[in-house]
């Protein structure tokens, strides 16, 4: 097990140190076995959180995947390719990036 400093939230601390690694790392808690595919999402979400400076809710990332990776993403799909309900939530912090100001 790595050794990752994360906030109260299980969000790393400093989001430059993201790896794929360490997105499997976090993916262990949601009995997840990251793939290429689920990487893809991954590297996108964080793209939003560069070029927008926030981390996504969840009907904005889910245009920005249709446009950014395929447009046949759908958040039935991501809730079950991801093993969660939070798609926004766990996508943000298995993509290293800060939770989304609106999830609770």
């Amino acid at each position: 097990m790595m050794n990752l400093e994360l906030d109260q939230d299980g969000h790393l601390v400093d989001y430059t140190l993201w790896t794929p690694e360490v997105a499997q790392e976090l993916a262990n808690s949601l009995e997840l076995e990251l793939t290429d595919w689920h990487l893809n999402i991954l590297h996108a979400v964080r793209q939003f959180y560069q070029q927008f400076g926030h981390s996504p809710a969840t009907r904005p990332l889910i245009k920005f995947l249709m446009k950014s990776v395929s447009p046949d993403i759908n958040n039935a799909m991501l809730q079950e390719k991801f093993n969660t309900g939070l798609v926004a939530r766990h996508l943000s912090r298995l993509a290293g990036v800060p939770k989304p100001a609106n999830c609770l």
